[in-house]
């Protein structure tokens, strides 16, 4: 679907990507990793100062969006810690943070989870989007499914436009 926004200037976007899981490292964080590579299937490229890892903690999770949001990245993407298990604390800490919230990212990426990945679990996501200042933040659930799902059907497609809207 083309739109008279498909033609704006892209401007070379800063991305951060923080991991939240008490399990993963490096080596095994495949939700993470896939992110990037959508990224950079697009052509935007994540600095290794810009990806994290951290622990399903509060005080870890808003340190690295805080970091992120201090280096003035455009977009940061959260994976996992949305569940609604207790440790699963990324979505309390990214309300506390965002100034706006974009209610339909959470809407359409559950429906999508619905329809294509995994039926009625789908609502135990708790996918979000939201904005602060000039920074887009996406919280998307942890595996590599639900990343593939969120990067290919709507965060890749959106990242340019909704940047493109927070700083004009």
């Amino acid at each position: 679907m083309s739109n008279e926004h498909d033609n704006i200037e892209r401007k070379a976007l800063k991305v951060g990507v923080i991991t939240v899981s008490d399990t993963r490292d490096f080596d095994t964080d495949k939700g993470g990793k896939a992110a990037i590579q959508h990224l950079e299937d697009i052509g935007i490229s994540v600095d290794k100062a810009h990806y994290s890892i951290v622990k399903d903690d509060q005080a870890d999770i808003r340190k690295a969006i805080q970091y992120l949001l201090h280096d003035k990245v455009d977009v940061i993407i959260t994976t996992g810690g949305t569940g609604v298990a207790k440790r699963d604390v990324t979505i309390e800490v990214v309300k506390s943070v965002i100034d706006k919230e974009m209610e339909g990212f959470g809407e359409i990426f559950r429906f999508l989870s619905y329809t294509e990945d995994v039926g009625a679990r789908a609502i135990l996501s708790r996918a979000l989007c939201g904005t602060k200042d000039n920074t887009v933040i996406f919280s998307i659930p942890g595996s590599v499914g639900a990343v593939n799902l969120a990067m290919k059907k709507l965060i890749t497609q959106q990242i340019h436009h909704i940047v493109h809207e927070l700083n004009k």
